[in-house]
């Protein structure tokens, strides 16, 4: 039961496409934080603001910042296996 060795994409691979789909994430993801901060620091008093179930908007936002990230994982999970996927597939049809 041994594994064969696994190839290292190139630089023009799959590798690269997962890099810049991490990339276009956590910008997006960084500017949807830069917005929390911004709101903290200009209008600070608008955090204590009850936005549901008697939670204000400082604790509903950084729970679905939390939440958010965590979805963001998943989705970056699921995309690079689908770069990965079509990526293989791309190199068996180039073998042929």
């Amino acid at each position: 039961m041994t594994k064969e060795p696994t190839k290292l994409a190139d630089q023009n691979g799959p590798s690269a496409a997962k890099t810049k789909l991490g990339i276009r994430l956590f910008v997006f993801y960084t500017m949807v934080y830069a917005a929390f901060v911004a709101i903290n620091t200009i209008w600070p008093k608008s955090m204590g603001i009850e936005v549901f179930w008697g939670l204000n908007l400082a604790v509903v936002y950084g729970f679905g910042l939390i939440l958010f990230a965590i979805i963001f994982g998943l989705v970056f999970h699921l995309m690079c296996n689908t770069i990965e996927r079509n990526g293989s597939q791309a190199e068996e049809g180039k073998g042929s």
